[in-house]
């Protein structure tokens, strides 16, 4: 599911670098790998443990950013005789390079995830790896998980397979070239294919009361000393991409909860002061939205190119907060255990190279399909991968927060005593005079306190900066 993407384009030594740095060490993030991590990396690249099956021959493509080059996902698409489609999905197969117990395991235990700052990721493995001999990088073969899923003319999942192959990518692709060849009627049948694929597991998705979010990406330019923000709205490509993953997680889910055991990736209910606050923000915006239409509703409606609606997706990323990982073993599945978004049972299982439970997904996943028992360092560690990934993505949580924090100031650092108009989006119970408020532009959500009267829920509000500077004090509103 999606978080904020915050990307910083500018020179090398902005002044927002440093801060960014501080903020490293403040929250404890190692970058570097340790000596012993690095020299088993390098063992594993001249010893992986190979498959004996060998697809190479199905060519493979990849869709990612164009800078990307820990490429965990490859897929080969095609009609099924009779009508239907046939799904092959590769994933980079971590696991043939890492030995349980090892350096790079205790160190990917240790890191749990992959961490995005704007201005540089926070690896789970060595680059060596993750960028290296385990990504599905074009004309190299590599070890992977090799899934196929069948489905029916509708787009549902009638069939699936998993196990592990040496495959081979012929193509690293970009979202935005694939939009243009669909869009063209130039691509041809195994990358045509996935906008038909796309649209029928999209129907699907609105059919069972699933939504995927098509959160923009924040670009922060930096141009003579000032900050700029800006947006990258995704594509129909990006959402099609993303059904081919979504797919591939519910069939993982459903071999586990056929085996009686796993880990899935559960999501309450957004509980409904949650979807008011949302109200609330949907004005502070001039979105309109009816009191009779559903919220999955309103947000296919969005239009993630308007500056308005791709603020509000933004904000549509607080009912994802509760997410967690529930696991069951011996038969014992747990009732419900639903992704909230997805509509149904859902695992991790197709980033392996950037989220640590995944490895393990696809273990309990090929042990299913192959009718055998999971291996013991795997069932032995899933309660604690369970408190890991928790702990993992809290720390994910603090960065994305940090730096959302960090931006803002930075782009309000020399605005301080300025007046802005604003709607109050949320109230302290207990402190009606402190609150949270939106402003029309910047699309900035920040505090507000300091003020003698209640503050108006739900109401417009001009405000005044307070304080903003990055890396010292967050982003603060007074009532003007």
């Amino acid at each position: 599911m999606p978080r904020r993407h915050l990307h910083m384009i500018g020179a090398a030594e902005a002044a927002l670098r440093a801060p960014l740095r501080e903020m490293r060490t403040t929250l404890d993030v190692r970058q570097d790998f340790p000596p012993e991590v690095l020299a088993e990396a390098q063992q594993a690249v001249r010893s992986p443990r190979l498959p004996a099956l060998d697809a190479t021959d199905l060519p493979f493509l990849t869709i990612d950013p164009p800078t990307s080059t820990d490429l965990d996902q490859a897929m080969h698409l095609a009609r099924r005789p009779g009508g239907g489609y046939r799904v092959h999905y590769a994933i980079a197969d971590i696991a043939a390079f890492v030995i349980p117990g090892g350096a790079l395991d205790t160190e990917a235990h240790r890191r749990v995830t992959t961490l995005y700052f704007p201005d540089t990721r926070v690896l789970l493995h060595p680059p060596l790896l993750s960028e290296g001999a385990a990504s599905l990088l074009p004309d190299q073969t590599c070890p992977a998980l090799l899934w196929r899923i069948d489905l029916d003319v509708e787009g549902r999942a009638v069939a699936t397979d998993v196990r592990r192959a040496l495959v081979r990518s012929r193509a690293k692709l970009d979202y935005a070239s694939v939009q243009r060849q669909i869009d063209a009627g130039t691509a041809e049948e195994p990358l045509a294919l996935l906008k038909d694929i796309g649209r029928l597991r999209e129907a699907l998705e609105q059919g069972r009361g699933g939504i995927s979010l098509n959160v923009p990406e924040q670009e922060i330019v930096e141009r003579d000393g000032a900050y700029f923000l800006s947006y990258r709205a995704p594509l129909p490509a990006d959402g099609w991409n993303a059904q081919i993953s979504l797919l591939t997680g519910m069939a993982a889910a459903d071999l586990m909860t056929s085996t009686g055991t796993g880990i899935l990736r559960t999501l309450p209910r957004a509980p409904d002061g949650a979807v008011g606050r949302l109200r609330r923000s949907a004005k502070a915006l001039h979105i309109d939205w009816p009191h009779h239409v559903a919220y999955a509703e309103l947000v296919r409606s969005l239009d993630p190119t308007r500056p308005d609606h791709a603020a509000f997706l933004q904000d549509c990323t607080t009912l994802l907060r509760g997410a967690g990982y529930t696991v069951f073993q011996d038969g014992d599945v747990p009732e419900p255990a639903v992704h909230a978004a997805v509509a149904d049972e859902y695992t991790h299982c197709t980033a392996p190279l950037r989220r640590l439970v995944d490895r393990y997904a696809g273990e309990l996943c090929v042990a299913a399909v192959a009718g055998e028992r999971p291996p013991e360092w795997v069932t032995a560690a899933l309660p604690r991968i369970a408190t890991e990934m928790a702990e993992g993505s809290r720390r994910a949580n603090a960065v994305e927060r940090e730096c959302v924090d960090l931006i803002e100031a930075a782009l309000l650092k020399d605005r301080v005593g300025e007046v802005f108009d604003a709607w109050v989006v949320d109230v302290q119970e207990h402190e009606p005079a402190v609150g949270t408020v939106h402003l029309e532009d910047p699309a900035v959500v920040a505090r507000i306190e300091g003020g003698s009267q209640p503050l108006p829920l739900g109401e417009r509000l001009r405000v005044r900066l307070t304080q903003a500077e990055p890396g010292t004090a967050k982003v603060l509103f007074a009532p003007a």
